[in-house]
């Protein structure tokens, strides 16, 4: 463990400070009465095109994004790149169906996903199933933003839990008091100093590690030392995996709870649509990062215990920048993992608020009162998060996570599929559901969580993404149900949308 580095510490302490005032001034930034759900909750849905790309990419590009990526192709080669075609897939999805749910939720005030699902299928289980989907995916994703700092800590000579409690008090306290507007300002600032610190050292690394071609050669021959027999190319029975890691990931991304915030927190349509096309360009950083996983083999950095090849990224910045210019790095990634934690508890809050306390516990809950019940539930999500990382090892957050796409992406049928038709009847989208959550957590688990599951079909083993098998499962099942129910005349509910609603550029 390196030792304590004075100077990158208070440089990243005076970053850290700078943001934690931003984050508390937030609360008087486009003011509205954040005694409010909408207001606290989604910013009183009033972030343009310029707001939503910072807050979409501090929400989507996170600090675990920064420390895990590079991790995965220092471990395992070029399929630990699936990350960057993902991240470009998604954004036309994005832009077909992201303003259709905009719009909707805009009509009739709609504050999470399973508000949507709720009101289109008159189902309160088919809710209560989306809520509990994207909340248990949630937890252990913002568990492990809390590696990313604990990592660059460690990185300065500051191992131990007290620095991530003090963190998370702060960003406790301005996350309560200011709601979404706290991370929506401060991503602005993260950023910058993310862009700035990757660009720096796309460029300084390179030159110390006498060029590209170097890299490339080195890391190809310690890849291959290590067992990776294709050493940085992608191996031939590797395409399968690779290229449904990125499908399903994508298709996975913006059914979770935080990427839908910081969609129903864009003022229009058409911020919307401007995103999916500008986003791409974090897609481009990612790439960037990913890089660093072969400068690390190139520049023979050592897994320090017990963060493994996580380590990759702090040990090349302390091995290739002076100690100010570390601190200003590590400050980013810790601030990188802030903005994206503060999202996931603001979401995971509104989803129980809206879905679980309103529906099942205190159905004459005033709007007020609402409000509260979130602010309190924001912060035992952040705790509890905290409690998780400091008394469990980081490996159970870090399979939780894995999980997490197989989870969140059984709720497409019902969100996406729903945003155009309502033929797929509400129970069966519900047994496909469960369908597809057992039989994706059976994957994984068969596979002591690995993302890849290998399914044999017809003599053949086709290794694919868990997420993506279990999806179809979901599907199949809600499809032949829904001929079952329709033909035995089960009742489908009501639906209190109109057509008009997915359209509608304002309500």
């Amino acid at each position: 463990m390196p030792p304590l580095d004075v100077v990158a510490l208070t440089v990243s302490i005076i970053i850290f400070a700078a943001v934690t005032v931003l984050g508390f001034l937030a609360s008087r930034w486009r003011r509205g009465d954040l005694d409010l759900l909408h207001e606290w909750g989604l910013a009183g849905r009033r972030f343009g095109t310029v707001v939503t790309w910072f807050l979409l990419g501090g929400d989507l590009y996170t600090a675990y994004t920064f420390i895990a990526v590079p991790a995965a192709v220092f471990g395992t080669g070029a399929i630990g790149f699936f990350a960057v075609p993902y991240t470009i897939i998604v954004y036309p999805f994005v832009f077909v169906v992201m303003p259709r749910l905009w719009s909707v939720a805009r009509r009739h005030h709609y504050i999470t996903g399973a508000d949507f699902v709720r009101g289109r299928y008159s189902s309160r289980s088919l809710a209560l199933a989306v809520a509990f989907t994207g909340i248990l995916a949630t937890m252990p994703y913002i568990a492990l933003q809390l590696v990313g700092i604990e990592v660059v800590m460690a990185a300065m000579g500051i191992p131990g839990d007290a620095p991530l409690v003090i963190a998370f008090v702060i960003l406790a306290a301005y996350t309560y008091f200011s709601g979404l507007r706290a991370p929506a300002m401060i991503a602005l600032v993260k950023d910058v100093i993310i862009y700035i610190t990757v660009f720096a050292a796309i460029i300084i690394i390179p030159i110390k590690l006498g060029g590209f071609g170097n890299i490339f050669t080195s890391a190809n021959a310690a890849l291959q030392a290590k067992g990776v027999a294709q050493g940085v190319l992608l191996a031939p029975g590797q395409f399968v995996a690779y290229s449904t890691l990125a499908l399903g990931s994508a298709l996975a991304l913006f059914m979770y709870p935080h990427s839908i915030t910081g969609v129903l927190s864009s003022n229009s349509r058409h911020a919307i649509r401007r995103n999916a096309a500008l986003l791409p360009a974090y897609s481009f950083l990612l790439g960037l990062i990913a890089l660093l996983g072969f400068m690390g083999l190139a520049a023979n950095i050592q897994p320090v215990a017990p963060y493994g090849a996580q380590w990759v990224v702090p040990g090349l910045f302390l091995q290739a920048f002076p100690s100010w210019f570390a601190g200003f790095g590590f400050a980013a990634i810790a601030i990188g993992a802030l903005v994206p934690a503060s999202i996931m508890s603001i979401a995971a809050a509104n989803l129980f608020t809206r879905n679980v306390w309103r529906e099942y516990i205190n159905p004459q809950v005033t709007d007020r009162q609402e409000s509260s019940i979130a602010k309190l539930t924001s912060l035992v999500v952040k705790f509890g998060a905290l409690i998780f990382i400091i008394f469990l090892p980081t490996q159970y957050a870090i399979n939780l996570q894995l999980l997490g796409g197989v989870w969140i992406i059984q709720v497409l049928p019902t969100i996406v599929i729903g945003l155009y038709t309502r033929w797929l009847h509400r129970w069966a989208l519900l047994v496909g559901w469960a369908a597809g959550m057992i039989v994706g957590t059976g994957m994984a688990v068969s596979q002591n969580f690995a993302s890849v599951y290998p399914l044999s079909i017809g003599g053949s083993t086709i290794p694919g993404y868990a997420a993506l098998y279990s999806l179809i499962v979901n599907l199949v099942v809600a499809i032949v149900l829904t001929w079952v129910f329709n033909a035995a005349s089960a009742p489908a509910g009501a639906d209190e949308t109109a057509v008009a609603d997915y359209t509608a550029a304002a309500a």
